[in-house]
């Protein structure tokens, strides 16, 4: 079985910091599920990598190997893949703008009135990407611009724009006993079982568990990889699930109802990009649209 980028880079980052726990926060990611994932890449190369120490890992003469020819085999995927994404985009004179869910609140079309002012030959198409890449294709390339929740993991490689702010709601099953609720406390649904993105969204799965509000660690029922399956695991009784309030009216439907929790911060959606990407296009683009979207009042900081 082939070996994925992905778990070269997870190696990578255990192998340069010599530290699970600060590997895992270098990727924005649980340490529990970063250790898994080096064990699985073992298995696959039926070699042991990283001797596990109590305080520190130290890499086997197998694990030196392969961290040298990881990095170089790293940095020249990402390199071809930007390059070859870019002339693909320039030659077709489309920016690629990607998304995990529904957008809704007039921000495509915003986006699209944008481009046409300054890039009339130019036009957006949408990347529909799941959950488990919450730079929504950024982070390989895959997109030039997306419409993100903060958190974003690796904060420092993107730039951004906020470009809605709205407060958190729970999605509840209709027969679940706090579903005629008029708001919540995150107390009150703090110990139920909830739906949660893929251990891959890392510091997104966090944000969307309220990780940071929590006394106990939090039951999982369910792990979605789109908007679609965690309002079906919703509906099915197999966990409530924090959402914003454009998601809550984007997917309304009759077997679910959203309540707010009237004590968490609110979320926030941005507008995307890589830092490194310097392109006249995005520039145009992302100052015309943050001008107009704060005209219609959705660019709140």
């Amino acid at each position: 079985m082939d070996v994925h980028l992905r778990d070269l880079r997870y190696f990578v980052a255990v192998a340069e910091e010599l530290h699970f726990t600060r590997a895992a926060e270098r990727l924005f990611m649980s340490q529990p599920a970063l250790s898994r994932q080096i064990a699985k890449l073992e298995r696959q190369l039926r070699v042991t990598l990283l001797e596990r120490g109590r305080h520190r890992a130290q890499l086997t003469e197998a694990g030196s190997v392969l961290l040298e020819h990881a990095q170089g085999l790293l940095a020249s995927w990402d390199a071809t893949r930007r390059e070859v994404s870019d002339v693909a985009a320039a030659s077709a004179s489309i920016l690629r703008v990607g998304l995990q869910t529904s957008v809704g609140r007039g921000i495509f079309a915003q986006l699209s009135a944008a481009l046409r002012d300054r890039r009339p030959n130019w036009r957006i198409d949408p990347v529909q990407v799941d959950w488990e890449d919450p730079t929504s294709g950024l982070a390989d390339g895959t997109t030039d611009l997306a419409i993100v929740w903060l958190p974003i993991p690796g904060e420092e490689q993107f730039r951004w724009i906020v470009i809605a702010t709205e407060p958190r709601l729970v999605a509840v099953p209709i027969t679940h006993p706090l579903a005629g609720a008029t708001e919540v406390t995150f107390a009150q649904i703090a110990d139920e079982t909830f739906v949660a993105l893929p251990d891959d969204a890392s510091s997104a799965r966090d944000y969307w568990l309220a990780t940071e509000h929590r006394h106990r660690p939090v039951t999982i029922g369910s792990v979605a990889h789109t908007a679609e399956e965690a309002f079906e695991a919703i509906a099915a009784g197999l966990g409530i699930a924090l959402l914003s309030e454009g998601n809550a009216t984007l997917y309304d439907r009759g077997d679910v109802t959203g309540i707010p929790v009237v004590d968490l911060d609110p979320s926030r959606l941005a507008l995307a990009w890589r830092a490194d990407d310097h392109r006249d296009v995005l520039r145009d683009v992302t100052e015309l649209a943050a001008q107009r979207l704060s005209k219609e009042g959705l660019h709140r900081k």
